[in-house]
């Protein structure tokens, strides 16, 4: 498409008002614009909040050439980020800026856009939702099409000026869409809460209360509520591919979506400084959004302690900082029990420095030994095998599970060290709960997490999740924590076939997963591109220089913010890079800056990433502004993604440096470690029966 070289405002003006004269309502079904009074009584009586439908909303004829010129004529993007993937044209209102050979092709689609914001259509829809007056000069429209494996998280729909959000289906129109198929719009339930300054805090539910599936020539709207106005677009789920009648799948959900927004300078209703006003009331309200005393889990760093129990924890952490003792025997012994002995030797653990303190993170393969991998493998494999209630009040009533909430920031099934402590036979723990409870909180845990990573940690906080396929994610966050935080990923997804988990890297396959080089057959590839079905982890430098103001017109028509990922992340195409592979350098001391300018040579802002393994432990760490999430895990995922994450406090180097113990040489070094125990010696306290341990060290 060719947009004119020059913009005429008074050729755009005639042809827009040619375009309406000659459709004026006549696009729109019979009678339709008369009915405004009896759709009013059904929206006002709707729930959870006030939406609309109205089927057969235009004539069938018109909006099956629409459909044809969009196959015919346009192009669409493919885009991901933490909150969506789709594939999406521009912004319908730029139509206009089109050369006069370009806008010979869509004339079904610009006569829509033109109706769709015309006077009388607006006005319906006006008194239908009881919004007030729309503008017709703001349009703010585009097509989104979302083949198997697209989605739409949570949100609410609340950016700048808009007033009503709409959806116009242009799925296949021989082909009834089904709602096995998924795509429905969702909408989502509140429950309110009583803040402590009196103050009314509306919350989602975890699970959604309507779910409205797709038909040709449906509209489904509702108008924009800050902390209402929840809703997702399910995922769009593939199994054998249909053809329909036109030789293309019918399982794409195609759809006009855009919004209404509050009328503009000049036009009827135009409240000077209102558009201001809902801007800042948008922000007040995301900020009050980030108020994190309705969320679950609830975050709450325990402060490590002395191994003498009556000392105050602010002596303890001083002391640990300035005396910490070397790994003891009593602590080899105590962390063989979970460990892989490899990971408990000298040389192995300085290894695991150097390289941490080059690049702020590192990947450690085989990190549990065989024998607790095992038993923890069992217990997750009989978990997936049982059926779990639908329902989120279900599912904490009738397992140790709880839901995480508010969906709009996260949803997964997670356990903490006291959430299944009534739920579970004292005798018979978990071994998450073992995690949990044990090895992780241990002081033997935090001394060897001292010594691979050369920090002093003074605090943790644990959590063991699931995330189910077709369910569950967390949104990008940033930390904003003043000092670095350590955090710990501890992956034990045990099924197959996520990418990149089964074998490791070679420095060629590396090169081609993360783009340094091209992969053979690249034509053939492209064609054979495995399903996207993300559940990955991913750390990504923040943006220092967010745009201000209305974002809706800068063509991001899922109608919120994400963070925009690269396509091999949910592919699982790139995977976490051996630890071996990096080239050993010089010891020197954690930098946090030096986290931020590890992303890779393509400056993509993907700074960490792990996608779903199994038995793997992943270390970072974390600067101030750096984001996280865990990628939506979709349905055709191979199982769910597990894993146990940790969060650890870390002493600032100038207040180590107060104690006369902040440097290196003070520090106790890898090569402590039991000073009675030779590495044949430790390894030989490990299971006998651990056949692969002699070649653990090569999963670094």
């Amino acid at each position: 498409m060719k947009r004119k070289a020059e913009d005429d405002p008074g050729h755009r003006s005639v042809k827009k008002k040619a375009s309406l004269e000659s459709n004026g309502s006549q696009p729109f079904r019979q009678g339709l614009l008369q009915e405004a009074d009896n759709y009013h009584k059904q929206y006002i009586d709707s729930q959870p909040y006030k939406h609309g439908l109205i089927q057969n909303l235009l004539e069938p004829r018109l909006l099956r050439m629409v459909r044809a010129e969009i196959q015919a004529s346009l192009s669409f993007t493919p885009k991901e980020t933490d909150i969506y993937r789709i594939h999406q044209s521009g912004d319908l209102a730029n139509l206009d800026g089109l050369d006069d050979s370009s806008l010979k092709l869509l004339p079904s689609l610009l006569a829509l856009r033109d109706a769709l914001y015309s006077p009388s259509f607006r006005d319906f829809l006006s008194t239908v939702t009881g919004a007030g007056l729309l503008s017709g000069s703001k349009t703010d429209m585009a097509i989104n099409v979302y083949t198997p494996g697209c989605h739409l998280l949570c949100h609410d729909d609340v950016i700048g000026s808009r007033r009503v959000s709409y959806i116009l289906y242009l799925t296949d129109p021989d082909r009834p869409w089904k709602p096995e198929w998924g795509g429905a719009l969702r909408l989502y339930s509140t429950i309110t809460h009583k803040a402590e300054d009196g103050t009314e805090v509306k919350v989602p539910s975890p699970d959604c209360t309507v779910s409205i599936p797709p038909a040709f020539n449906q509209l489904s709207f509702f108008a924009v509520q800050p902390g209402e106005s929840f809703h997702d677009v399910e995922e769009v789920y593939s199994t054998d591919l249909d053809s329909g009648t036109d030789g293309v799948d019918s399982r794409v959900r195609m759809a006009i979506s855009g919004w209404y927004h509050i009328p503009q300078k000049g036009e009827d209703g135009y409240v000077e400084g209102l558009e201001e006003s809902l801007a800042e009331r948008s922000s007040l309200q995301q900020l009050q959004g980030r108020d994190d005393q309705y969320d679950s889990p609830r975050s709450g760093m325990k402060p490590y302690k002395h191994d003498d129990h009556e000392e105050s924890e602010s002596t303890a952490v001083r002391k640990s900082s300035q005396e910490e003792a070397p790994l003891t025997e009593d602590d080899l012994e105590f962390l063989l029990k979970y460990i892989a002995p490899t990971y408990l030797t000298p040389d192995t653990l300085e290894s695991v420095s150097d390289t941490f303190v080059d690049d702020c993170s590192i990947c450690l393969g085989k990190f549990l030994n065989k024998k607790f991998s095992n038993a923890l493998r069992n217990y997750i494999t009989r978990q997936e095998s049982q059926a779990l209630p639908s329902a989120s009040e279900d599912i904490e009533k009738s397992t140790a599970w709880q839901v995480a909430r508010p969906p709009h920031k996260h949803r997964f099934l997670y356990q903490q060290a006291s959430s299944a402590k009534n739920k579970e036979d004292s005798h018979d723990v978990s071994p998450i709960q073992d995690l949990l409870r044990n090895l992780l909180p241990s002081e033997a845990f935090r001394k060897w997490l001292q010594l691979a990573t050369g920090l002093t940690l003074s605090s943790h906080d644990l959590c063991g999740r699931r995330f189910r396929r077709g369910q569950d994610y967390t949104l990008a966050t940033g930390y904003t924590g003043n000092e670095s935080q350590l955090e710990i990923i501890l992956d034990i997804t045990p099924a197959h076939g996520w990418g990149g988990d089964d074998d490791l890297i070679t420095d060629d396959e590396d090169d081609v997963a993360n783009g340094t080089k091209n992969a053979p057959a690249e034509k053939d590839a492209r064609s054979e591109e495995p399903p996207a079905i993300g559940g990955y982890v991913a750390y990504m430098a923040g943006d220092d220089n967010d745009d201000d103001g209305d974002t809706s017109d800068d063509n991001n028509s899922d109608g919120s913010d994400g963070v925009e990922v690269p396509p091999d992340l949910s592919t699982g195409a790139r995977a976490c890079r051996p630890a071996a592979q990096k080239k050993k350098q010089k010891k020197k001391k954690v930098d946090p800056a030096v986290y931020k300018a590890t992303a890779d040579d393509d400056d993509d802002g993907v700074l960490f990433s792990m996608p779903p393994c199994w038995n793997t432990l992943g270390i970072v760490l974390r600067d101030k502004g750096v984001l996280r999430f865990v990628k939506y895990v979709g349905r055709q995922a191979p199982g769910d993604r597990w894993d146990v994450v940790g969060e650890f406090g870390v002493v600032a180097e100038e207040d180590e440096g107060k104690g006369g113990s902040g440097s290196d040489s003070q520090r106790p070094r890898p090569d402590e470690i039991g000073h009675e125990e030779s590495e044949t010696e430790i390894a030989s306290l490990g299971d006998d029966d651990d056949d692969d341990s002699s070649d653990e060290d090569s999963d670094l």
